[in-house]
């Protein structure tokens, strides 16, 4: 599907399209994100729950200054089940139950890729049912040390799991597999179907993160993750649902630097805003 076959497609009413900007990578306070992310035209921010008290109120105090949407991310780092899944349900808990600003939505950094399938089939299980109780939608990320960290793995707990649905963050995937995924066509296909929210770093064979997608050499990994968005903007659009998309190239060390002085070879912040114009242009 090209671009010019997206724009043939009526959408339905109802079909929405948000632009979120993440705070990986900034320097200045909140207020002053927010802010930027505003300037730049974005509808929403994406970021970690904070968790004291004080930084949860400078947070919606700016999100709702600058008239911002907020997704969060949500995550256990412990290596023990149970104490894993102790801490990501507080977390989870803690943003549904917030009277602040309802989430438009919840990322999750879904369990490990060492767990067992029942150990991370708690965390399915707990997330899916708070995303019914509380009316939020909760989605799972296909990312690197996680349960979704690789296509088939994916696959395996979505036709294990039918409500499951997923946050497409595929570059991951090209540096798992070492390759654009085409000879896994089907298995990608299948994912894309239950993809409802995307993180739009450019991967590639060798890496998570291109250094510049403006790059003329990058030309044909951009094109295959523009193919892969576009069969998930064109659900959307005939379904007439909304499109949440999350531009998040970030800092050093996911951006190449050179060496000796770490000097970023791009502008993050400046390749993610070219990042929502080209999608803004193509799925509007």
């Amino acid at each position: 599907m090209s671009g010019n076959e997206l724009k043939n497609i009526k959408a339905k009413a109802g079909y929405e399209l948000l632009f979120m900007q993440t705070d990986w990578g900034f320097g200045g306070t909140r207020d002053e994100f927010c802010a930027a992310a505003k300037k730049e035209g974005y509808e929403g921010i994406e970021v970690w729950w904070p968790g004291e008290d004080k930084a949860i109120k400078e947070l919606f105090d700016a999100v709702k200054k600058h008239k911002l949407e907020i997704g969060f991310l949500c995550a256990g780092s412990q290596s023990n089940i149970t104490e894993h899944l102790t801490s990501f349900k507080k977390s989870l808990d803690a943003i549904c139950a917030n009277t602040y600003q309802k989430p438009v939505y919840i990322n999750c950094h879904s369990g490990k890729d060492y767990f067992t399938y029942e150990e991370n089939k708690q965390i399915i299980d707990y997330a899916t049912a708070k995303s019914k109780s509380s009316g939020i939608p909760v989605y799972h990320e296909t990312h690197r040390s996680r349960m979704m960290f690789a296509a088939h793995v994916a696959k395996n707990f979505a036709e294990k799991n039918p409500e499951l649905r997923f946050t497409l963050d595929i570059s991951h995937w090209c540096n798992v597999h070492e390759s654009l995924l085409s000879d896994q066509k089907q298995t990608i296909d299948f994912i894309l179907e239950k993809a409802e929210h995307i993180h739009s770093r450019v991967g590639h064979p060798e890496g998570p993160q291109v250094n510049d997608p403006r790059a003329p050499e990058w030309a044909k990994v951009v094109e295959a993750h523009l193919a892969w968005w576009d069969k998930i903007i064109a659900r959307k659009k005939k379904n007439g649902e909304r499109m949440t998309i999350l531009t998040e190239f970030g800092p050093a060390d996911y951006m190449p630097t050179l060496p000796y002085t770490r000097q970023p070879l791009a502008d993050q912040w400046a390749i993610n805003v070219y990042m929502m114009n080209l999608l803004r242009k193509r799925y509007q």
